[in-house]
């Protein structure tokens, strides 16, 4: 059977907005080392004196450090707790910013960057897992979705801000500002945040009991179902992240102006249906939800793919952007809720696990949209249907039935139930 969900908060701590604050902060880390640092590649790729497709590098390490670490991150929140892990992926993500900023060739930079991912991975599964200590049901479901309009946010901003640093600085000007970023939510999670895994809720074991904590995950058809749905529409998300510049500029003629409001008008879309999301679990289902979701992302790559093959204006691209965009926020709150409500004494394990589908699945996805040359939409149309596709007979085959699992191999711990947790 799978385990009841029920209230699973640290005792004697309300969730103030304060803290609500900084664990929406936390989810920063990974688009705003991402998306500050894109326009500014070109300049870095002129001064380093190297190849565009070894500049590109940087970008490929620091999405493997977000993946991988998170895989690190994860279970050892589980084992010494949320707040420790924390600190230290935030300190040594201000230490090797500020080591991007100093690197002397781009050898050096792609190394930092790497790490750089790693250590931001810290904040990225913190964030979910702790929101897992303090919330359940209704309330988990609406900071998942909370959490997903942040992330909407961060990928708007952070190319206007990078933009603007552009003008006033160079490359290593805004990795100092990347550091000074890390400093300051240092500093706030530092005096604000507070553990929210108490010690007697923390696993043990090392590392073999962290291989045991990922069998019985994998083996829950619901989890399993969830990180493969979550890995392969983000797939098609990066894709989208990819080649759409090439499509939209190369192929119709798009300005870069014109391109950054394209770029905006879907991050507008991820960020609005994200919280629509969020409430619409509550109202209706988690499932239900997720199912709008996986149809939204279905029908916006299948019109990605038919506009492509049969050269249909730019508003039907535009359009099967944003519906595919927008699917990918629907699907998030729920798949997150339903992965880890029923894992409060692994959560930090399951967490980690998400991460490294959605960073993973998507890495191996985005250089694919390139096969065809730049002139040739096709593939883009291709990877995100296959890719969404295989997301939606995830769904069917692993999370439409209700699922039947182990006994976790710790064995349950009794949750206490604390009055007190207020909204996010």
């Amino acid at each position: 059977m799978r385990t009841i969900r029920t209230e699973f908060a640290t005792r004697g701590q309300a969730v103030g907005r304060p803290l609500a604050v900084v664990l929406g902060l936390l989810t920063i880390f990974g688009p705003i080392s991402m998306d500050l640092y894109l326009p500014v590649l070109p300049a870095l790729t002129v001064e380093l004196g190297t190849a565009a497709s070894v500049a590109q590098l940087t970008i490929t390490a620091c999405l493997l450090g977000l993946a991988f670490g998170q895989v690190v991150a994860g279970p050892l929140s589980d084992r010494f707790g949320r707040r420790r892990p924390l600190l230290v992926g935030v300190i040594a993500y201000v230490l090797t910013s500020a080591l991007c900023a100093v690197s002397p060739n781009v050898e050096t930079l792609i190394a930092a960057r790497f790490i750089q991912g790693l250590a931001g991975a810290v904040g990225i599964v913190i964030a979910q897992a702790a929101g897992r200590d303090l919330y359940s049901g209704r309330r988990l479901v609406r900071y998942y979705g909370r959490l997903t309009v942040l992330g909407g946010l961060a990928a708007i901003i952070g190319p206007v801000i990078g933009g603007q640093l552009a003008n006033l600085t160079d490359w290593r000007g805004v990795f100092l500002f990347l550091a000074a970023v890390g400093a300051a939510i240092l500093i706030t999670s530092t005096t604000i945040f507070r553990e929210t895994l108490p010690s007697e809720h923390r696993g043990g074991g090392g590392f073999p009991q962290t291989g045991r904590d990922f069998r019985h995950l994998l083996s829950d058809r619901v989890f399993l179902g969830a990180v493969l749905v979550t890995g392969m529409v983000n797939a098609a998300l990066f894709a989208y992240l990819s080649g759409a510049t090439y499509v939209l500029q190369g192929i119709y003629g798009l300005s870069p102006q014109g391109y950054s409001f394209a770029f905006g008008l879907n991050s507008l879309g991820f960020m609005v249906f994200g919280f629509v999301a969020g409430r619409l679990c509550e109202w209706w289902s988690e499932k239900a939800t997720l199912v709008v979701g996986l149809v939204m992302c279905v029908a916006g790559a299948g019109g990605l793919l038919v506009t492509a093959a049969f050269h249909l204006p730019l508003i039907a691209i535009i359009l099967s952007l944003l519906t595919m965009v927008s699917g990918v926020a629907v699907t998030t709150p729920p798949t997150t809720s339903l992965a880890l409500a029923d894992y409060p004494h692994v959560a930090g394990t399951a967490a980690s696990l998400l991460g490294l589908a959605r960073f993973a699945f998507g890495g191996l996805a985005a250089p694919l949209v390139g096969l065809g040359g730049g002139t040739n939409p096709v593939p883009f149309g291709l990877i995100t249907v296959v890719t969404t596709l295989l997301g939606l007979v995830a769904y069917a085959t692993l999370m439409r039935r209700p699922a039947t699992t182990y006994p976790h191999p710790t064995g349950d711990i009794p949750e206490p139930a604390v009055a007190g947790a207020t909204r996010p």
